[in-house]
């Protein structure tokens, strides 16, 4: 049930990408910095949106630090060992900012190539967009579904050892 929220989700923010992509996209390399801005809103919304749907709340400094873990696996960031030693979040938002925008700068000049036409920009931006968000979504998607489920397994786990210690 939850993935069908989510993938509602997801398909809701893609047509939302496509849109202002292709809106944008008619003034060419002139608003791709409003489109870039307007769409890390986007994805970012639809993270946010996604993690709540599975059930992750983002308040605390701590909870922060998971939002921008995601976030850097739907970007296809690795952040292996630094997620080991557990660092300090004001020590490790940082590097996973710089990581993610390294990741998120080459889709950023795809994006740019595709601006020297205007009027074929329109449906360029509005392609790239839709696929953009699809592609961050769906990575995003997939890891608040694996997090959700290795807390229900252990919660099963934990109902099952009180059960059967009575």
């Amino acid at each position: 049930m939850l993935d069908t929220v989510a993938e509602k989700v997801i398909h809701g923010a893609m047509k939302m990408a496509a849109a202002e992509g292709a809106g944008f996209g008619l003034g060419g390399l002139f608003t791709i910095l409003p489109d870039f801005s307007i769409l890390a809103g986007i994805t970012l919304r639809t993270i946010q949106k996604l993690s709540l749907v599975y059930g992750f709340e983002y308040n605390t400094d701590e909870e922060m630090a998971e939002l921008w873990i995601a976030m850097a696996s739907a970007a296809g960031v690795d952040l292996g060992r630094e997620l080991l030693e557990k660092n300090v979040v004001n020590r490790m938002v940082p590097k996973v900012i710089q990581k993610i925008a390294a990741k998120a700068s080459a889709e950023f000049v795809e994006k740019w190539a595709g601006r020297l036409i205007p009027v074929v920009s329109s449906l360029i931006g509005a392609t790239l967009n839709y696929y953009f968000v699809r592609g961050w979504g769906e990575r995003a998607h997939a890891h608040f579904r694996q997090k959700h489920l290795e807390i229900r397994r252990k919660m099963l786990h934990q109902q099952a050892a009180l059960t059967s210690g009575s």
